[in-house]
């Protein structure tokens, strides 16, 4: 189906240009051959690594087997082929050893927490990774403010115990979270089942560190609120994803931790009735609204009939599930979901509904919303993918990408899920045996609707061939200047994001 960008002011046969240079060229470019490529110009621009285990000592770099046996590659795949993997055990220790890589053109990798989905941390065999595992430290913490400085290696579910044992939440929150770092959070601007309320990532960070390629240390600790001092630095390291520089510490702003939860799960009987649900619920419950997840009627049965894998709440085989929760700072005997509920129902926007009465329940209904593997393991293989548009353009764009995939293979299935509050649905399409003809129909489609091919997940080199469908030429000239302005050498996870 033709792509209608004339709102864009950019011709079809512009597009048509661009799409065929991308994905005819540069998405079918394999792995293996953009390693080659690489190692082709790395070959003699490489650290030292005996100088870099005299410098770091042995603990500090790993070699050979210790990292191998590391993934190098989303959901856990591949064996991580960098020439060595640093360890730094602090901030001083990292930009020195940044420094050495820096004189000796060495490119680096940064790794956080492996629970990335775009290979943004994808290394190839000249690389040298680094790792902040070793920096997992909380340094101090306000109780009273609620301001806490981390070390960037911290997870994220130790943020979150540390906070709650006080009083206090940090509200992004990820299905990794055991796993996922403070740092890597950072670097992709990670989003979560509570941005309706609490926002993003960037939303939680007052301050912080990083290391320039060059081993410089740019810190930026500031614990203030407000501090108009000229340009805010610290917002070009959240979300770059490594490639401006790497973020050692940071200064998080919590938030009071709610003294009463209320969750439930509703059935709508069309899109237009979701819609309406969101539209009161913003209206009547405010502040007070924490998530508003939506799950696509086949993302349910496939979580709940296909695979077993959860208990079915409400029945199956229904358009449209809504799982609602709402948080609030004082103690009630009335429950504000559940008179919201009511009227809805009585109103005719849901048809049924089901709301917990115990944390067990809660958790149970989190966990059908929650369950992404049950698409890897029945749509084998499955492709993950992680949109953001318009609200009122998501039927439209869910039913033509459907009919699309059905035309290309009628093997295929979508199920769609998603953060309905802020406009970021996931899509999990298989038995995908076509991916890259799969992408093309998602992204493509997408640019239709002026949407993002990227909500919460960062570009790295899944997304890079279709960056230009939601950035303009413009926009990625001034990135690519930022870029040559911190990183003049291209060493910080290069060809992430877009090429050199």
């Amino acid at each position: 189906m033709p792509i209608d960008l004339r709102r864009w002011g950019v011709s079809q046969a512009a597009l048509n240009c661009i799409l065929s240079q991308l994905v005819g060229g540069e998405h079918e470019r394999t792995e293996r051959t953009e390693r080659t490529e690489r190692t082709e110009r790395t070959e003699s621009m490489s650290v030292n690594i005996s100088a870099l285990t005299e410098r770091l000592g042995e603990t500090s770099l790993l070699l050979g087997d210790e990292v191998t046996a590391r993934p190098n590659a989303a959901w856990g795949a591949g064996s991580c082929p960098a020439r060595a993997l640093i360890r730094a055990k602090d901030t001083e220790m990292l930009s020195q050893a940044m420094a050495l890589c820096y004189q000796s053109d060495q490119a680096m990798v940064p790794l956080g927490g492996l629970t990335g989905l775009v290979n943004g941390f994808t290394c190839a065999e000249q690389d040298v990774g680094i790792s902040l595992e070793r920096m997992n430290q909380i340094e101090h913490f306000d109780t009273d403010t609620g301001i806490m400085t981390v070390q960037a290696g911290v997870p994220l579910q130790t943020v979150q115990e540390t906070a709650e044992q006080h009083g206090w939440l940090f509200p992004v929150d990820l299905g990794a979270r055991g796993s996922a770092t403070i740092g890597g959070m950072i670097s992709t601007n990670a989003g979560g089942n509570s941005v309706i309320r609490y926002g993003m990532m960037r939303q939680q960070i007052l301050g912080l560190e990083a290391v320039l390629a060059d081993g410089q240390i740019l810190s930026s600790m500031n614990q203030m609120l407000k501090n108009n001092t000229g340009y805010d630095l610290k917002q070009l390291f959240i979300g770059s994803e490594g490639t401006l520089g790497i973020v050692t510490r940071a200064v998080l702003k919590l938030q009071p931790a709610p003294k009463t939860t209320y969750t439930a799960m509703v059935v709508c009987d069309s899109f237009t009735q979701v819609r309406s649900l969101l539209a009161h619920a913003v209206a009547a419950l405010s502040s007070s609204l924490t998530a508003f997840e939506a799950m696509w009627g086949a993302y349910y049965d496939l979580n709940v009939v296909l695979t077993q894998r959860n208990a079915a709440v409400l029945p199956p085989h229904q358009p449209f599930y809504i799982l609602l929760e709402t948080s609030h700072s004082e103690q009630s005997s009335l429950n504000p979901l559940e008179q919201f509920l009511g009227q809805q129902l009585e109103n005719g926007v849901i048809s049924d509904a089901v709301i917990a009465g115990s944390i067990a329940q809660t958790q149970q209904l989190w966990a059908i919303r929650d369950d992404v593997e049950a698409k890897v393991i029945h749509y084998k293989p499955v492709a993950g993918y992680d949109i953001s548009l318009p609200i009122d353009a998501m039927e439209t764009y869910i039913e033509r990408l459907e009919a699309a995939l059905h035309e290309l293979d009628p093997e295929l299935n979508l199920v769609v899920f998603g953060h309905l509050g802020d406009g970021n649905l996931h899509l999990g399409i298989g038995p995908t045996h076509n991916p890259a003809s799969v992408d093309k129909l998602v992204y493509t489609l997408l640019a239709d609707y002026r949407g993002s091919i990227s909500a919460e997940h960062g570009i790295g080199l899944t997304k890079k061939p279709y960056l230009p469908l939601s950035r303009s030429d413009t926009e990625i000239k001034i990135m690519r200047r930022i870029k040559q302005a911190l990183d003049p050498k291209n060493l910080l996870n290069p060809g992430k994001v877009f090429d050199e």
